[in-house]
């Protein structure tokens, strides 16, 4: 459902910083990858470049068989309100809004029938299990269950793909473990296809299949055969492989 074909991106006035260096990458309906990589590897770069918030300098991306990079202003900004569902590490809620406004806003700017907004309301706070939260302002909730309005948010639409950057950054041990065991939750009852960008060995394990970056290109890629923590202890020995960079992670 995602092809991304030989990506580059190139940063500086003569292109002499090169972030991404010719990244192939294809993702399956429903599944969830990690993405990880030292810091400067270029994965947040990757990220941007399929969430439409950057343009690659070569290459393309594909999301079922559109390329956003050749859509015009107006429709990107739909296409990225339609079928992306985004969740960051600060939240990128807004505090002036309650959980509720804050949850229903893309189906508000894309001027949805009341009565279905509601209907969905109701149906993904019901999942996520934060239905008695939604009359109260971001300012009042905790972290965590910031993240999960962020989450709620992201699939009010049943977006194509979820893109997460770096989603338990900013959260403690306990809240990192619920937003991941969520993420988790949609990706198998939903069958949600989610990309996340992370540095937490802990919270990669969530994933199915895991995309290692560094230096603009793609160092490894598989995927978990057997339990969590047999994932983990994966995770683990594939970062001690990786001279010079399981310290960075």
């Amino acid at each position: 459902m995602l092809e991304i074909k030989k990506i580059k991106k190139s940063f500086g006035e003569n292109g002499q910083f090169q972030a991404l260096k010719g990244i192939d990458l294809e993702v399956e309906n429903g599944e969830f990858i990690g993405i990880m990589g030292p810091s400067g590897s270029g994965k947040s770069t990757l990220l941007n470049m399929i969430a439409t918030i950057d343009q690659p300098t070569s290459g393309e991306i594909l999301l079922n068989g559109v390329n956003p990079g050749e859509l015009a202003p107006e429709e990107i900004a739909k296409f990225r309100r339609r079928r992306l569902g985004f969740v960051f590490q600060d939240f990128n809620l807004l505090p002036t809004l309650t959980v509720e406004e804050n949850i229903i806003l893309p189906l508000t700017l894309d001027g949805e029938n009341i009565k279905v907004m509601k209907e969905k309301l109701q149906q993904v706070a019901s999942k996520l299990g934060i239905a008695e939260l939604l009359k109260k302002r971001i300012g009042e909730i905790s972290g965590g269950q910031a993240q999960r309005v962020a989450v709620a948010r992201a699939m009010i639409r049943r977006p194509d793909l979820v893109l997460a950057d770096e989603p338990t950054g900013n959260l403690d041990t306990k809240a990192s473990k619920d937003v991941m065991s969520l993420l988790t939750q949609i990706n198998q009852e939903e069958k949600a296809t989610i990309l996340m960008v992370t540095h937490d060995p802990y919270s990669a394990s969530f994933a199915k299949r895991i995309v290692f970056i560094k230096d603009g290109e793609l160092l490894s890629d598989f995927s978990r055969a057997g339990s969590q923590a047999e994932f983990y202890d994966q995770l683990m020995l594939e970062l001690r492989k990786l001279e010079g960079v399981g310290h960075e992670f």
